[in-house]
């Protein structure tokens, strides 16, 4: 997964719906101001893509691995 930090407006849709309860807010600051998301832990990513799909800033890009 690849997210676009400095597109992240913290509305925390993405972390309300990830199954697997891996992104949160992270402690740094964006150029718009806003704490931007982040993946806590990414070998434990299932690559579902909920997360982009609720995004409505369309800030990630979801890559799954062979």
């Amino acid at each position: 997964m690849v997210i676009n930090k400095e597109r992240c407006k913290a509305c925390e849709i993405c972390i309300c719906f990830c199954p697997e309860h891996l992104l949160e807010l992270s402690g740094e600051i964006n150029g718009k101001g806003y704490h931007p998301v982040m993946i806590s832990d990414q070998s434990k990513c299932t690559g579902c893509g909920i997360c982009a799909l609720v995004c409505p800033d369309l800030v990630m890009t979801v890559y799954k691995t062979c």
